[in-house]
């Protein structure tokens, strides 16, 4: 048999670029062993990743890093969501846990069951979330310590319509959400993603529908170097819903991100 794929890779990019693109919910991989704990059917799953998964963001990064002079690292989780959520809080902090979609999700993106809700979370975790973890907080650790800085670009899409698991669904739905920390996002970050965004979709948005972004617990609201973005990007404008092809609005989009990377490179 051959070797199974990594359930991560970290992407080397120029020796002298602090940006890292995080991908974390582009793949639909899930390893046989934890299917085996999932209840849907085949059918049901497939349609659960249709709607779960990030389609595309690793191409988009893989094709912003393309154009860039000063290549970013990326750091792609090459495993469905539904393995573990390697961006959730791994305890009680994480608001999601309410709708069973903590590190290890119980419930679906329309609030059936996925797993059963006894299932101990702790095996996924220990095999799947705090490997990932680690690996993330060395990737960190390794552009900080090769040129003092690092810039987590955290890279997602989501639906133009909401789905029940939303827990602030409400809000706006621009076709460029940006997420933001008080203390890892500096505002002339957020600036340069509005200026690359924005000449490329037209509006941006702020913390809607979703807010907040990756930063590696270690560092988290403690080191001002490691500074942190997300990009949420609403899926019709680059691609067919649910989990369909990518259009031409992916190449615009992966340009606009590249402008991002070069704005905060220098």
């Amino acid at each position: 048999m051959p070797p199974a794929a990594p359930p991560f890779e970290f992407l080397p990019g120029a020796a002298d670029s602090p940006v890292i693109l995080h991908v974390p919910h582009s793949a639909r991989e899930i390893p046989a062993e934890v299917r085996a704990g999932i209840v849907l059917d085949d059918g049901a799953l497939e349609r659960e990743l249709d709607h779960i998964t990030d389609s595309h963001t690793a191409r988009l990064a893989e094709e912003a890093a393309r154009l860039t002079a000063v290549r970013p690292w990326r750091f792609v989780n090459r495993l469905s969501r539904l393995v573990v959520d390697p961006e959730r809080f791994p305890d009680e902090r994480e608001e999601m846990r309410a709708v069973g979609m903590g590190a290890v999700y119980t419930r679906t993106t329309h609030r059936s069951v996925l797993r059963p809700a006894e299932t101990d979370p702790e095996p996924l975790v220990a095999r799947y979330f705090r490997p990932y973890a680690q690996a993330m907080t060395d990737a960190v650790a390794e552009r900080l310590s090769a040129v003092g800085r690092a810039v987590v670009v955290d890279v997602h899409s989501y639906p133009r319509e909401p789905l029940p698991y939303e827990l602030h669904g409400a809000g706006a739905r621009p076709p460029v959400c940006l997420g933001t920390d008080a203390f890892h996002t500096p505002p002339e970050l957020l600036a340069a993603a509005r200026e690359a965004f924005g000449s490329a979709v037209g509006e941006t948005g702020l913390d809607s529908p979703f807010s907040g972004t990756y930063v590696p617990l270690e560092y988290y609201g403690n080191d001002p170097r490691v500074s942190a973005l997300m990009v949420e990007i609403r899926r019709d404008t680059y691609m067919t819903e649910p989990g369909g092809p990518p259009g031409p609005g992916l190449t615009r989009l992966a340009s606009a991100l590249a402008s991002l990377v070069t704005a905060v490179t220098g």
